[in-house]
């Protein structure tokens, strides 16, 4: 084995992250998902047991939060019936509205991008 002796140039010379025996690994941060509102529209047809019953089966809300849901879109016309990423959003609206139809119910959803 044979030992080497750094000689005056090795002094002189910068040391780099590289030759400090460091593994530098950048890490890339993901961001998160945009998300978007679920929106119930108010009309004259649709119940408001209908409506409570659509955001306690599809949106997973309590009794107490749907009624008061519900009644926020009777009151003002629209409502936010939940805040999820593109994909769940859509979904959950796409269901709301085969159900409607399928109980032959005109409610209407929309989607809305945060801020």
């Amino acid at each position: 084995m044979t030992l080497r002796m750094s000689s005056d140039s090795d002094k002189k010379r910068p040391i780099t992250k590289r030759e400090t025996g460091l593994a530098v690994k950048e890490r890339t941060r993901t961001k998160k998902p945009p998300m978007y509102k679920v929106l119930l529209h108010n009309d004259d047809y649709t119940t408001k047991e209908f409506v409570v019953m659509i955001l306690e089966t599809i949106f997973q809300k309590s009794e107490s939060e749907a009624l008061r849901i519900m009644m926020h879109v009777h009151n003002n016309g629209v409502g936010v019936a939940g805040v999820y990423t593109h994909e769940v959003a859509e979904t959950k609206a796409v269901k709301t509205m085969n159900l409607a139809q399928a109980h032959e119910y005109p409610l209407q959803c929309s989607l809305e991008p945060t801020e």
